[in-house]
């Protein structure tokens, strides 16, 4: 079998740009090979140091994942912080990258434009990336457009250190990306993205998921006038949840006229409430039994431990690195 590897920041609450661009893959896969999901904690305290924080959000990603479907029975599902060796790892790949290399990342340059601080875990984190997914020597990579950079880091980055001891002791792996679904818009029409605070939450309901919903931005066309469905924020995210015969539906609506953007709104929200349903009622049974969760990640924490130390007991040979214990233990 094939084996998939990908993982998800807990830097806040999950949203339908996660869910479409990543959670649904991830979970469809789980059916594909052999999986392995984290949690990247790790990766969070580039923007949040807070702990108690990044605790809560940990336990957060982990009910939605299972809520959502993800079986660990079938997946390996962990937190990043459970398998010390991401970190060592990422440490002996620094050694081979050039600086140049990650001068030119472009996540690093958006993330900073969009306010974060340019501490040096947000620079090299497409070396921790890389570290994550080479532990596993992982075939395939779900992953968003935005990330096709750093999947190539990555690549390169094996290569360097596999060509400089001569063997192949780092499986370089491809990314796994659906275009249709790469870039989820949020509230302004921009990509949703927690950054840029225009989000719709996976599990939001009620009165926060309306008001969200209706303050999805729209032109000024009048209510009886045609309307272009392509040009609209609302269709967009309304043909993440409609079948075609849906889709074709509400776009004649739109183009004859007499249609509101308020009342495409209204479908949409009704489309959210219906899709999440069955989930949503499972992650709030999940949050009254945090025990069984947490034995979840701690289980698959041993698991990915022990397949780690499968590929970095070689790396530390050949770097002629020793350690004097047992990281399963």
């Amino acid at each position: 079998m094939k084996t998939i590897l990908s993982g998800i920041q807990s830097s806040g609450k999950l949203h339908l740009g996660n869910y479409f661009g990543a959670l649904r893959q991830h979970i469809q896969m789980q059916e594909e090979g052999d999986a392995f999901y984290f949690i990247a904690n790790y990766h969070s305290l580039t923007s949040i140091n807070d702990g108690e924080e990044i605790y809560k959000n940990t336990i957060d990603v982990a009910l939605d994942y299972l809520a959502l479907g993800l079986d660990p029975d079938k997946a390996t599902f962990f937190a990043q912080s459970d398998v010390p060796q991401h970190a060592e790892l990422a440490w002996i790949l620094g050694t081979f990258c050039p600086v140049s290399l990650m001068e030119k990342g472009v996540a690093y340059k958006d993330k900073v434009a969009q306010g974060l601080n340019p501490n040096i875990g947000l620079f090299t984190y497409p070396i921790l990336q890389a570290a994550d997914i080479l532990m596993y020597n992982a075939d395939l990579v779900p992953v968003g457009k935005d990330q096709k950079q750093n999947i190539e880091i990555c690549r390169d980055l094996a290569g360097k250190f596999n060509h400089n001891y001569g063997e192949e002791y780092l499986k370089l792996p491809e990314p796994h990306i659906l275009e249709s679904v790469a870039v989820v818009p949020g509230l302004d029409g921009q990509k949703m993205s927690k950054s840029y605070g225009n989000t719709i939450g996976i599990f939001d309901e009620g009165k926060e998921l309306k008001k969200k919903v209706m303050s999805i931005e729209t032109d000024s066309t009048p209510l009886d006038e045609p309307k272009d469905p392509e040009s609209c924020n609302v269709f967009a995210l309304i043909k993440l949840f409609a079948d075609e015969e849906k889709q074709n539906e509400i776009a004649e609506k739109y183009r004859a006229g007499g249609y509101g953007y308020g009342h495409a709104k209204n479908e949409l929200l009704g489309m959210i409430e219906e899709y999440f349903a069955e989930a949503r009622a499972r992650r709030k049974e999940l949050a009254e039994d945090l025990d069984t969760v947490r034995d979840i990640l701690k289980e698959g924490g041993k698991k990915a431990r022990t397949r780690a130390e499968k590929v970095m007991e070689p790396v530390r040979e050949a770097t002629g690195l020793f350690k004097t214990y047992d990281y399963r233990s």
